[in-house]
């Protein structure tokens, strides 16, 4: 059986040392966040994820969630149990607001707890996962009355949400959605319409499920600019907060999935049931935004969990497999044969998923912190800063991250050779719910589109400038130190291949859109690859200045700048091919009619 263990140590080297928490305890939300506070949620969150939800990981996939006849949904063994000792312990209030129950502290210990929780099992995750969204998404438009009667049991984990956009004939346009919202006299809405792919739409964890849904009401535009947001809560609230009668919201089935199937997935029919707008008519999908953008950051944190655990016991099952000898003689003599840790083309895929897991978990834990500033920072300009930069980190973790997560994850069941194609070993099931990543919040050829097509233009190019000169300072300046001037080096020709990849679309993408379209996969990856080469340069800078003090986990440190220098030789020289495939243009690509893709007989 598969285990897991948070990698609390890591966890607290980016926080405390390479972003250094600490230092913004001057801005709201961040006083309580003290080295020992960090440190203590990041330990006891590791403990529950690697003690309680771990092991009900593959009793989940295995058992998945049974639909009753009366349209009721069960999850697996140990679930209900599970939940409720998460919400006894407040992980879900963590970074919510202390004005609706929350606790108020920094975004980024949240992230912490959401990378702990869907590396241990990622099909619970999803259940309390979306309701941050939705939550945001109610904080951000709702109306006092609605924030009231929601949020704070939402927070507390009492109730829980979903997000209701999918219908069975449209997904990513969702200007074609037909589900409808009839005024009714007393203010509120009949909605009517099936929506599918609804994650944790139905189940037996809370007494509530506050559903928001996207509709049309009548005479809308029949177009994206015609969508209202509307919150239809399973059960209705009485004004005393007590629960009235069900709604006209049913599960009609639960999808039978490639992966995570602990978590129900269900159709839900709308059958006239009762909801209230939220916001403006017509204005619900930049309501729904606010929450599509926390859940696409919370899948590409997915993205990395399952390339974590698959990692975690890839290199057990590698120190403790025997096979062959080392290229340069017995490792082992006394044994029969060593062990294939020894092996250089199974280091490269360890090396490999070592040195993304770590500069991932950097880069999503930097995104969380542009959050926290976005809301916090101390001057406006500061926070228009940070806002500009998370949304354009936004579509890169979450293409990138999940991209090369589930490339790892499938890696790492390599390194098992046929045991890892055996169910019971379990890596076929981390790199079957790795694959759902890529695809739900908004494909990761959506995520391309988004930043290239939209973020890198938006204000003049302002972000990805701002972008350019932050990494490009910290290149300058650590190549004035002799130990951190090649990596340096290396990352600097990356930025130079990703600064050509722009201008070249600057260049070429206005006379011919399908250009930018071709050529988005590659600019995506590109970023990607920047961005952790410029995490792993700072946590290098840190790891250096800790070493020149003699610390006592030495090893840690030195392990940290041979991942930086294997990161910079190994990943960075992509940027360079990727480049060259993004400027071969669209022709060829899109030159073939339909009826070159047949197959003759």
């Amino acid at each position: 059986m598969p285990t897991y263990t948070a990698p609390t140590r890591d966890t607290r080297f980016i926080i405390n040392e390479m972003l250094d928490l600490a230092s913004y305890g001057n801005l709201p939300g961040f006083e309580s966040a003290t080295p020992d506070m960090i440190d203590t949620v990041i330990n006891e969150a590791g403990k529950f994820c690697s003690e309680v939800l771990a092991p009900l990981n593959q009793i989940g996939d295995e058992q998945g969630c049974t639909r009753h006849d009366d349209g009721s949904v069960t999850t697996p063994d140990g679930f209900k149990e599970a939940f409720d000792q998460y919400v006894e312990s407040g992980w879900g209030t963590i970074s919510a607001p202390e004005e609706f129950g929350g606790q108020g502290m920094p975004h980024t210990l949240g992230f912490v707890i959401e990378e702990f929780v869907a590396t241990s099992n990622m099909a619970f995750g999803m259940y309390p996962g979306l309701t941050t969204g939705a939550v945001a998404a109610l904080i951000a438009a709702g109306s006092d009355e609605q924030k009231a009667t929601y949020v704070p049991n939402m927070i507390s984990g009492k109730w829980l949400g979903t997000m209701n956009l999918t219908e069975p004939h449209c997904g990513t346009d969702l200007g074609m959605i037909r589900t409808k919202a009839e005024p009714q006299g007393d203010g509120s809405y009949d909605i009517t319409g099936t929506k599918i792919f609804i994650s944790a739409g139905e189940h037996d964890l809370t007494e509530n499920i506050i559903h928001l849904v996207l509709a049309k009401t009548p005479g809308a535009p029949d177009s994206s600019k015609g969508i209202s947001l509307f919150v239809v809560p399973k059960f209705l609230v009485n004004d005393d907060g007590s629960l009235g009668e069900r709604n006209a919201v049913s599960c009609g089935s639960i999808e039978h999935k490639m992966g995570i199937n602990g978590n129900a997935t269900c159709l839900l029919n709308y059958d006239g049931a009762k909801g209230w707008m939220v916001g403006e008519e017509n204005k619900g999908l930049a309501a729904m935004f606010v929450m599509m953008n926390a859940a696409r950051l919370g899948v590409g944190i997915q993205g990395l969990a399952q390339s974590e655990v698959a990692y975690q016991n890839a290199v057990t099952y590698a120190l403790d497999r025997r096979q062959g000898r080392a290229l340069t003689g017995p490792a082992e003599p006394e044994a029969k044969a060593d062990p294939i840790f020894v092996h250089p083309d199974v280091r490269r895929m360890l090396m490999d998923a070592k040195a993304f897991n770590e500069g991932m978990r950097a880069m999503c834990l930097w995104g969380a912190l542009m959050v926290d500033l976005t809301h916090n920072a101390a001057t406006e300009e500061e926070r228009a800063e940070a806002d500009a930069m998370i949304g354009l980190l936004t579509p890169v973790i979450k293409g990138y991250g999940t991209d090369k997560g589930f490339d790892f994850a499938t890696n790492m069941q390599q390194v098992y050779g046929g045991h890892g194609y055996v169910k019971e070993w379990g890596m076929e099931q981390f790199v079957r719910d790795a694959r759902i990543a890529m695809i739900y919040e908004g494909t990761n050829g959506v995520q391309a589109m988004d930043l290239c097509g939209r973020k890198l233009a938006s204000k003049g190019g302002a972000a990805i400038q701002a972008f350019f000169k932050l990494v490009g300072e910290e290149i300058a300046s650590a190549k004035q130190d002799d130990g951190l001037k090649d990596i340096a080096e290396r990352l600097e020709k990356a930025l130079d291949e990703q600064q050509a990849a722009t201008m070249w679309f600057m260049n070429n993408a206005m006379q011919n859109p399908n250009h930018l379209g071709a050529g988005a996969h590659h600019y995506m990856h590109i970023m990607g690859i920047v961005t952790l080469g410029y995490m792993w340069l700072r946590m290098a800078k840190v790891a250096q200045e800790r070493l020149a003090g003699e610390p006592e986990d030495k090893a840690f440190y030195e392990a940290k700048l041979t991942t930086a220098r294997y990161y910079a030789e190994r990943f960075l020289p992509d940027a360079g091919s990727l480049r060259r495939k993004l400027e071969a243009g669209s022709e060829s690509m899109m030159e073939l009619g339909e009826e070159a893709f047949a197959t003759a007989a």
